[in-house]
């Protein structure tokens, strides 16, 4: 009788930026407004600081740092992208402050990148953050409001 019971699974994002978030469809690039990598929500930063939004393992810096790959212990993939086009940027104007396999936990500095910077050399400042194992996910609830980092994104239940 008590198998029926089945604990929830549950992850909770925290904002790895201050600003404001909105919905993942507002992102000028289809790649993300369209869900092709998966869902999520999308930032628009304030400041220049990017933090975890939960604990997790770094598994992917990309070598022009404008977007980290994360895994939770439960199995989580989330890919951190900032900006739109800022790949052409060629990591000018971004500090990474992880590696790769390195452990981390909510709250925890990844990156620093220069707002003006990309709002000049790129298309947009906006930071999505999407999870690209939607297989993995029986519901997520996303909060569209301004943010600090001990703001709740997104709400997540694990299948």
């Amino acid at each position: 009788m008590l198998g029926f019971f089945k604990k929830k699974k549950k992850l909770v994002l925290k904002s790895p930026v201050v600003g404001k978030s909105i919905d993942i469809t507002e992102v000028p690039d289809e790649v993300f407004s369209t869900k092709m990598v998966g869902d999520g929500i999308a930032l628009i930063p304030s400041e220049g600081k990017l933090y975890s939004p939960v604990d997790g393992k770094i598994v992917n810096v990309f070598p022009t740092k404008h977007a980290i790959g994360m895994e939770t212990q439960g199995g989580i993939e989330i890919l951190i992208h900032i900006g739109i086009d800022t790949v052409g940027m060629k990591g000018e104007g971004f500090t990474s402050h992880i590696e790769e396999n390195q452990k981390v936990n909510a709250g925890d500095l990844l990156m620093t990148f220069d707002i003006d910077l990309i709002e000049e050399k790129a298309q947009s400042s906006i930071i999505p953050v999407v999870i690209t194992n939607m297989e993995k996910v029986k519901s997520m609830q996303c909060y569209k409001e301004e943010v600090d980092i001990n703001s709740t994104i997104m709400e997540v239940e694990i299948s």
